[in-house]
């Protein structure tokens, strides 16, 4: 799709649609709108004085040959109240407004943001909403839910040229975007189309493209550096695991910068193992891998961005499954860090994954580690699907995560960790056990991976309840979300520039 900027009039630009928002206020009609609603004759008093445009979040009118205008169409979009809107609220006006006109059969249209809202990080935004929303998730269907296809967007209001940055921000926010599409298109992959080792393959082949230093660690070499968390998941699997390795090495780097650890859950199938889920939905369990699917969508965006600070990202893939090979409930195994951890439920497995995958991140240099997991469902209980959880030992890297969340439009809720919780995963046997007990239990899960943070400054994003999209949204389809790239590039951004 082509997204650029058009500095016509917006009255004089050809297309099969403009598209623009209204806000949910008394006097909807001011500004922009007073003056489309001049060249229309009142088209649009008309349309508010009978409640048909009222402004409210997300709902759509759609004109066909307005008045005044050169345009084929003109959708309205609403944008809700006026007090709650953000810049980032751009993203799902736009992607609401793409895949409307998009089922519709329109091929282009021209996206008219308001006064106010024409700032490089408007267009960031506008560029992001329109490429997440072109996603589908139909990929095996031999016919296709929606075959159409919109070809081009224009951006209107907006000032053309470099010096405005607003080009340099449709080309951030196209890398951004569609890295989050890399990691929804390896989540919706079926476990067997994306086994651990063709999960290591699509990654190297990704890490290649963009120039990212890429190691994969097969069976024998995890042997070796005695990963036993993630062993004791594996071996229940004929699928071997493998570790994912990827690089990212400044040309210039920010002097004193900090070496960013970016590790990912990376189970591409998950049936619980010995404790093993209820057949309902589990079908869903391809997903819980999206943790490690958003750590490498974030190093291809942090690759053509270029920050300036060193990433190394650690994906430790693996299945669970029931094999009589496979770990059982009272097993002990041994991490990577030398700490013994009594298996309590062999469903509480990511959590295992994770331990030796940011303990090794600390060996190859890691000072400031974040991790991301479809960790725990007590995280859905605890935020609903709205909040993905965010626990982090350091108050000062948690700030500047929370700082990134207004451009990248995702939403993370803090919750606490504390030596109360700690004591619940005490064991008895050895050191820790993986689970806590039915309450807290994203908590008492992110107290187990503080475990093997230790003291380095860490943040942990539990995106469980977040990560797949049980119903279509005006904005996005049903499926992979791809949640937390946007957040975790914004957060190494920081650091790097």
């Amino acid at each position: 799709m082509q997204i650029q900027v058009d500095s016509e009039p917006y009255s004089s630009i050809q297309s099969d649609a403009l598209v623009t928002y209204v806000f949910d206020e008394g006097n909807k009609i001011e500004g922009l709108l007073a003056d489309i609603d001049r060249r229309m004759t009142g088209g649009l008093a008309t349309l508010v004085s009978s409640g048909e445009l009222t402004g409210k979040a997300l709902e759509t009118v759609l004109l066909h040959f307005p008045e005044g205008m050169d345009a084929k169409r003109l959708l309205l979009v609403g944008a809700g109240k006026p007090g709650k809107f953000a810049v980032g609220d751009l993203r799902k006006i736009a992607g609401a407004a793409l895949r409307y006109l998009k089922s519709r059969g329109v091929k282009n249209f021209a996206f008219l943001t308001r006064e106010g809202e024409r700032s490089p990080a408007a267009a960031q935004a506008i560029t992001e909403g329109l490429l997440v929303a072109d996603f589908e998730s139909d990929k095996y269907r031999s016919e296709k839910k929606n075959n159409k296809e919109i070809q081009s967007v224009s951006l209107a209001g907006f000032e053309n040229g470099s010096s405005s940055g607003v080009n340099e921000a449709i080309e951030r926010g196209r890398v951004i975007a569609e890295s989050q599409n890399f990691a929804r298109d390896l989540i919706n992959e079926p476990s067997n189309r994306l086994t651990p080792r063709m999960l290591a393959a699509k990654a190297e082949a990704m890490a290649k493209e963009v120039g990212l230093g890429v190691e994969i660690l097969d069976d024998r070499k995890i042997t070796e550096l005695k990963m036993g968390a993630l062993l004791g998941v594996a071996q229940g699997s004929v699928e071997p695991p493998r570790v994912i390795v990827l690089r990212y090495e400044p040309q210039t780097p920010r002097p004193g910068a900090p070496v960013l650890g970016l590790v990912g859950k990376g189970v591409t199938f998950d049936t619980g193992g010995i404790s093993i889920k209820p057949a309902d939905n589990m079908e869903k369990m391809k997903y819980d891998m999206a943790g490690g699917a958003a750590m490498l969508g974030a190093m291809r965006a942090i690759a053509l961005l270029k920050p300036r600070v060193r990433v190394v990202c650690i994906v430790c893939a693996t299945e669970n499954m029931p094999d009589g090979k496979a770990q059982k409930p009272g097993d002990v195994q041994t991490a990577m860090s030398g700490k013994t951890i009594e298996i309590i439920n062999t469903d509480a497995e990511g959590r295992l994954v994770l331990a030796d995958g940011l303990t090794y991140a600390r060996q190859l240099g890691a000072t400031h580690l974040i991790d991301a997991a479809t960790l725990t469902g007590a995280v859905g209980v605890a935020l609903g699907m709205v909040n993905a959880g965010l626990f982090s030992n350091d108050d000062g890297t948690c700030e500047k995560f929370e700082a990134g969340l207004e451009t990248s439009g995702e939403k993370f809720w803090r919750l606490p960790l504390g030596d109360e919780y700690a004591d619940l995963i005490k064991s008895e046997i050895g050191d820790i056990k993986n689970t806590g007990g039915r309450y807290g239990g994203a908590i008492t899960a992110a107290e187990f991976l503080h475990v093997f943070a230790e003291d380095t400054p860490w943040i942990h994003l539990d995106i469980a309840g977040t990560a797949w999209i049980e119903d279509a949204r005006p904005y996005m389809a049903k499926g992979p979300s791809g949640y937390a790239v946007r957040s975790v590039v914004e957060w190494v951004r920081s650091y790097g520039g």
